[in-house]
């Protein structure tokens, strides 16, 4: 009888400079660029080896975790298991199936560190999942096996186009008040933005959505023209410069606060609206994101049309947040939190 599929994160750069191409080319691809090829690498000892011929200076923990994440990538990851991938420009993750051995092949014109995966789901909303799994995407690693919290049913089920089955078993899971093992290495900058995403989602559905992004935009100097609740014609704000926002440029923003991708009809639709109300920039904002199409087809309107999907929102939020109205700062508590960046576990 064969193994269920396993759940591994595999990241694609520190910054996910690398999302865009792996994707593109079905692969998962890792950094280490300074660790040669592992293709005749039949054990965690002949990986180690290698790590510490690349790394003679490096202090034996920094060797031990390198080899453990390529050890787990090049040894122990196996056909049909899932990939996930948490995206870094997106606030969404994709999620494969690995459909070969490792490969130190040739990528865009340089070596890397490869496996074959069929992203079937690239861009599944984060808050598809509960926060215990969110928390776990957070890991620090660069690759590493997902092992708690059902992982490997609940990813399944996901990739299978169905809601995760904890949080529609739960129905009284809140993300907000869940914690993160102490034994795990998180990313902390990505675990406050969760906990800040939950809090939203959670205190913002709907109009209220709307409301935020309207204060958003007046803390930036627009004057705006919020629509009530109800049928909104295409068009939740208003937005001009000057003191009567009577001034060029004219805003249409239409805000979607689904946790499902945008399709290009949404996007299409208020190109539609702004000539209809003759303005001259847009912005769309949806708490999901925004499938591909949108994506490409946006480019040919960049200086005309702004997507904001939830990490746009988040940051013009952090940016704006001292001249937000003291209800909306009571429903989103913050603060600045400075702190020391533990040494590098991930490239």
């Amino acid at each position: 009888m064969s193994e269920s599929p396993r759940v591994y994160l595999a990241r694609a750069g520190r910054h996910g400079e690398d999302e865009d191409l792996a994707l593109v080319e079905g692969l998962a691809i890792l950094g280490f660029r300074d660790v040669p090829s592992l293709n005749g690498a039949h054990d965690k000892n002949a990986v180690t080896k290698l790590v510490e011929a690349a790394f003679p200076d490096a202090k034996p923990g920094k060797r031990a975790n390198l080899s453990g994440q390529l050890s787990a990538f090049v040894l122990s990851m196996r056909e049909d298991d899932f990939v996930v991938l948490p995206r870094k420009n997106t606030s969404q993750i994709a999620i494969g199936r690995v459909t070969g051995p490792y490969r130190h092949t040739t990528v865009n014109g340089e070596l890397r560190h490869t496996r074959p995966v069929r992203w079937s789901r690239p861009d599944v909303p984060r808050s598809t999942f509960g926060q215990d799994l969110r928390y776990s995407f957070g890991s620090a690693m660069t690759v590493c096996r997902i092992r708690r919290n059902d992982a490997a049913r609940r990813v399944a089920a996901v990739f299978d186009g169905n809601p995760d089955p904890a949080v529609t078993e739960d129905k009284n899971e809140t993300p907000e008040s869940t914690t993160a093992s102490s034994n795990e290495i998180t990313d902390l900058a990505e675990l406050a933005h969760d906990q800040v995403v939950a809090r939203v989602e959670s205190r913002f559905k709907g109009h209220e959505m709307a409301v935020l992004v309207n204060a958003v935009l007046k803390a930036e100097g627009w004057e705006t023209d919020l629509s009530p609740p109800g049928p909104d014609g295409g068009v939740d704000i208003l937005a001009g410069r000057g003191s009567l926002g009577l001034d060029a440029p004219r805003l249409c923003v239409q805000v979607k606060s689904q946790k499902a991708p945008a399709d290009v009809t949404v996007y299409r639709a208020l190109q539609g609206t702004m000539q209809t109300f003759k303005a001259e920039q847009g912005l769309l904002v949806c708490w999901g994101g925004f499938n591909k199409v949108v994506l490409r087809e946006s480019r040919q309107s960049h200086f005309i049309v702004r997507l904001w999907d939830d990490i746009a929102l988040v940051r013009a939020i952090y940016e704006n947040y001292e001249r937000l109205p003291a209800e909306i700062q009571a429903e989103l508590p913050l603060k600045r939190v400075w702190m020391l960046v533990p040494e590098d576990s991930t490239e």
